[in-house]
Formats: structure tokens, sequence, C-alpha cells
């Protein structure tokens, strides 16, 4: 049993219970993991990405803010492209270690193509607003969401919505496109209302954190991955959980605990 027989719709794409997130592939500075990382070599990376379709993820998440993960993907992904469903961000950048936001209309599409030179790639399949905390300004108060909805009727990207911080932002993100992004752990229910509205009104639900970053923790007794995975995987409204890692066995064994989950849930 892999991954890709469990796999669940964001609109019109099919996406793997588990993502691979890529941050660790192009940006060692300002992440809260427990310890510092070296970036992996090309070599490296080929063989974790390699891995990951092998355990049946399709589904594999970067961003403009994630240093040069996207170049990096753009060379990595050739010839395997029609494979992998990517996510990519609007919104962030990151530079000379510190994040600034812009989500004008302008710098939404300029951001859009140029994500789309640096993955090497005619079209995104989903891409995601990344908020900087303020989320109903972000939605009220700019143009980037009528901007996405603009570059998918061009089909540029097929789908889009939003990363967002708070309650009442990812509500009204749901309600105004097709996926959202929310922090759902052991450690952090709070958003729970909007897996609750996804799974209702038919919107995907991508988690970010969904082992704390790392940080997860639970009885001395328990396996906190394994907990984590049947936690997350009760909710039918999860569409994908992305987990960020650059060791073949943590993936490996991550991919394992969530097949169980999705087995015996």
């Amino acid at each position: 049993m892999k991954l890709h027989n469990f796999r669940r719709a964001i609109g019109e794409l099919q996406v793997s219970p588990i993502g691979l997130g890529t941050v660790k592939l192009g940006r060692n500075q300002g992440v809260k993991y427990p310890s510092g990382f070296e970036l992996p070599s090309d070599a490296d990376a080929a063989n974790l990405i390699a891995q990951a379709s092998d355990l049946g993820i399709n589904l594999i998440d970067t961003a403009p803010a994630y240093g040069i993960s996207e170049e990096r993907l753009g060379k990595l992904l050739k010839g395997q492209r029609s494979n992998w469903v990517i996510c990519s961000k609007v919104g962030e950048e990151f530079n000379n270690g510190e994040s600034s936001f812009d989500f004008s209309a302008k710098h939404t599409r300029f951001s859009i193509e140029r994500s789309l030179r640096r993955l090497n790639t005619n079209v995104i399949e989903l891409v995601l607003v990344h908020s900087d905390g303020k989320d109903m300004d972000i939605i009220n108060n700019t143009d980037v969401l009528a901007t996405l909805a603009q570059l998918k009727q061009e089909g540029l990207i097929q789908a889009y919505g939003m990363s967002t911080k708070t309650v009442e932002g990812g509500l009204a993100a749901a309600k105004l496109s097709d996926c959202v992004m929310v922090t759902y752990n052991l450690n952090h229910l709070e958003e729970e209302p909007v897996l609750d509205y996804c799974r209702d009104h038919g919107k995907g639900a991508l988690i970010k954190k969904a082992l704390a970053s790392g940080h997860i923790t639970v009885g001395s007794d328990g396996d906190p991955v394994q907990e984590s995975m049947d936690f997350l995987f009760a909710h039918t409204g999860v569409s994908s959980a992305i987990i960020g890692t650059i060791n073949p066995g943590h993936l490996r064994s991550n991919c394992e605990k969530a097949i169980n989950a999705l087995t015996f849930n």
C-alpha cells in the first residue's frame, strides 16, 4: 500500500495525503526547526524526490520565500514534471535574512511569472497567498486573491487559495478560493473550524506544521509521529499534510505512519 492509493481532491487536482515540503532544499536561515542543518547536495535532493515519488507522494510544496527552492526544483523535476502537483506561494519575499510582504496585483503577477521561470514550467497547479498574519486585511484590502483568480482564468495556475494564520481569515479565504493551508496538530487545535468548513463545502485543506516543526510531544510512552498522523487524518477535511524533511529515514517513516492512520481511521 502506498500513498497514491489515498489521494484526495482539491478541485480538479488529486493530491497525496502527504506532501513534501521543500523549505529545507532552499533556505536554512530564519527557520523554526529544533536544530540547524545544511542544504542538501543536488544528488541528495534528487534522491529524496525520487524516494518521495516511490512512496506515492505527488504533491510538492515550495515558495519564493524558501530561498533557492523553486530554482532547484525547476532542475530536479526535469523530465518528471507531469508526475507532480506543485504548490507555490505569493506575497512573501525573503532577502538578507528578513521577510517582506507585497500583496499588490503587480507583484502577484510578477511573482507568478518568476515562479514559472524558476520552476521551468508552463503552469503551477496550486498557488497560495503567504499571509503576514493580517489575514482579513489581505482579503479585504488587497488585490491578491482577485489577481490569482485572473491568473487562473489565463491558465497560468490551476487552483489558488491562502495560507492563513487566523480562524476568521481561514474561513473567509475558504469561501473565496479553492484551498486553504492552516496550522493543525496535537498542540494547536484552534483552526479546526476551518477544516470543518472545507469538509462541508468541498474545499481543499492543506496542513502546515503538522508535527509542530519538529517540536511535537506526547506522553513518554507514545509515538508522537504516529499519534500526530492518527489525529490529522481522523479529520476528513484534511486534504494533505505538508511534511518538510531532508532525512530519507524520516520521510519513509512519516509516510508509513500516515498510511497506518489512513488505513485504520
